[in-house]
């Protein structure tokens, strides 16, 4: 089933340089597993194809349910540098929460906690 991934995580991003960091933290444990399958490095550099990036990496951390991702080349030259709109961890964020992903159905994820 298609889902926006907002519906199954929400995320935390910071940028340092020409670095964005940006953290997708599943909201239900149970989601994590199928969240580390779906959102690979090609994923998420397919998503920002337009910012240029040179390099996705990504840090898995179970414990927390989260994937970290370290966007490099991101912010052209750096936040201060760049010429981008507040092209920066925060509004990256919100653009790859609103990818939509092919989600297991099995997983009975969809909602959100309160």
């Amino acid at each position: 089933m298609k889902m926006r991934l907002h519906e199954v995580a929400h995320a935390r991003a910071g940028d340092k340089g020409d670095v964005s960091m940006i953290s997708v933290i599943a909201y239900r444990d149970e989601d994590y597993t199928a969240l580390a399958a779906i959102l690979t490095t090609g994923i998420v550099a397919a998503a920002f194809a337009d910012l240029g990036l040179t390099r996705v990496e990504r840090f898995e951390l179970p414990g927390l349910g989260a994937l970290n991702f370290v966007l490099h080349g991101a912010l052209r030259g750096g936040v201060t540098r760049s010429l981008a709109l507040d092209a920066h961890g925060k509004t990256l964020s919100s653009s790859l929460l609103a990818l939509e992903v092919e989600w297991p159905e099995a997983t009975g994820a969809g909602s959100t906690p309160c």
